[in-house]
């Protein structure tokens, strides 16, 4: 009996051990294993993360151009190179050359070697060649029939602005180019175009015509867009006691559609005053000085 407790002692100290050492075995194993996950996930997130910056990459780069060199090309030239780039060409402007022959590239926008996504406009300016079509004169034609000029002479119209002015409504006053223009460097005419019904809406102010001729006072009342009712003459010793235009004055009015204007002498008085609001084509009366004796 005792024999065998005593040998049950010498064995327990063994199992012991090995009790303790697989413990500690399965311990390392664990932490070996979530260490072996950890790197596991962590290289899964860094593959992750550069091919996503891969991807953004040839997705950004992917879809860009490099604009292509098309100064000097025909259209049809430039348009398959740029669409060779996934660019798209717009014709924005024709210009008349002489140095660049019909048909072909004057400018480009944006300029070669930039880099753009794609199916981004590229804007050129084509070339009509050396001008060969004489500017017409459309001043005094209607609107209509100068646009129809324009167009039958393969040109193009570009601005038609409306000035009001008094006369004639909707009718050329002025144009760019001018007329037989010797240089061109674009097919489009603009046009400056009469507008009565607006002209009587707005107001001007009144030029002063004291102290001018009657020649210069009539031409400054016109280039106002008035126009003069009645020129009076009052001996000068009268002008220069200060005397006024009214409208009961007793001095005989000359009519603008009456006898010859005055041939010397000089504004002293007008109505309506200087620096008044008036209406375009509204009535303007001067008074004029008598230098000669009175007939």
């Amino acid at each position: 009996m005792v024999s065998s407790n005593t040998e049950l002692l010498q064995r327990s100290p063994g199992k012991i051990s090995s009790a303790g050492f697989g413990a500690s075995s399965r311990a390392e194993d664990s932490i070996r294993r979530f260490i072996s996950i950890a790197l596991g996930a962590l290289g899964m997130v860094v593959v992750a993360l550069i091919s996503a910056f891969i991807a953004m990459r040839l997705a950004i780069h992917g879809r860009e151009g490099v604009v292509p060199p098309l100064t000097g090309l025909p259209v049809a030239q430039a348009t398959a190179a740029a669409a060779q780039q996934g660019l798209h060409l717009t014709v924005e402007n024709r210009f008349y050359s002489a140095d660049v022959p019909v048909g072909r590239v004057i400018s480009q926008d944006p300029p070669a070697g930039f880099h753009v996504r794609r199916d981004w406009p590229i804007r050129i300016t084509e070339s009509l060649g050396s001008p060969r079509v004489a500017i017409p004169n459309l001043v005094g034609q209607s609107e209509r029939a100068a646009l129809i000029s324009i167009r039958q002479l393969g040109l193009e119209p570009s601005a038609v602005i409306h000035m009001p002015v008094s006369g004639e409504e909707n009718v050329v006053i002025a144009q760019t180019p001018a007329p037989n223009a010797g240089e061109m460097t674009s097919p489009r005419i603009s046009l400056l175009v009469s507008d009565a019904g607006a002209a009587h809406a707005i107001s001007y102010v009144m030029p002063s015509l004291v102290g001018l001729t009657y020649l210069t006072a009539k031409a400054r009342i016109e280039a106002a867009g008035l126009h003069l009712s009645g020129a009076e003459t009052i001996p000068v010793t009268q002008a220069a006691s200060g005397a006024s235009l009214t409208a009961t004055s007793s001095v005989a009015a000359e009519q603008v559609s009456g006898p010859a204007p005055p041939a010397s002498g000089t504004v002293t008085a007008q109505s309506p005053a200087a620096g008044s609001q008036v209406q375009s084509g509204g009535p303007v009366r001067i008074v004029m000085s008598q230098t000669g004796p009175a007939e």
